[in-house]
């Protein structure tokens, strides 16, 4: 399997899984990360790299983060939520998937990106339950700001990964070279 689809398949799960935080976050950056080239979407998805969209998830994503805010209605996202969670985590995987076959690509997407989107949205909806009925609500702003930077840095972080595992590689191979070119270096003056 190449590298770039090993990079593009990482992309894809982790942006699936962070929607699972907040549904519009990952879409942002997935539509940001896309405008500038680091997002390989496959054709048919290149709507995402488009203006339009990122003002469209702009907007969407501030009013979701401000929303979890608001007593009474973040329990209420959370109902709302769970199916666009799941709807985004496929969307953002199936984007960079790149297989042939229609079907294959979206059950694909639809199982592990929005199987991640679903297991994660659960987990919150779970804590905001809990913080509801053990503080009266009073908890859930916690609730909501921990997810709300949940979604912001794994967002982020799942493009600084590849980056991050290629600087590890250069690392280790410089690391190497010098490592075995001493070695060289002290046979060869030993020997001489």
């Amino acid at each position: 399997m190449e590298p770039q689809i090993i990079t593009a398949v990482a992309l894809g799960i982790g942006l699936a899984a962070s929607s699972g935080f907040r549904v519009f976050v990952p879409l942002l950056a997935a539509s940001i990360a896309a405008r500038m080239g680091l997002f390989p979407v496959q054709e048919g998805f290149l709507w995402l790299a488009e203006w339009p969209t990122l003002i469209l998830f702009a907007v969407a994503t501030l009013t979701e983060i401000l929303a979890y805010y608001i007593p009474l209605v973040d329990n209420l996202l959370d109902g709302l939520t769970t199916p666009l969670a799941i709807g985004a985590g496929t969307l953002l995987l199936t984007s960079v998937l790149p297989i042939d076959s229609e079907l294959l690509k979206w059950v694909t997407g639809f199982l592990a990106g929005g199987g991640a989107a679903a297991t994660i949205q659960g987990g919150n909806a779970i804590t905001r339950a809990l913080s509801t009925t053990t503080t009266a609500g009073l908890g859930n702003p916690v609730v909501a700001t921990t997810e709300n930077t949940a979604a912001i840095g794994t967002s982020i972080l799942t493009f600084i990964i590849p980056l991050v595992i290629a600087l590890l590689a250069i690392v280790l191979v410089a690391y190497l070279l010098i490592r075995f070119g001493k070695r060289l270096f002290r046979k060869r003056k030993n020997g001489s």
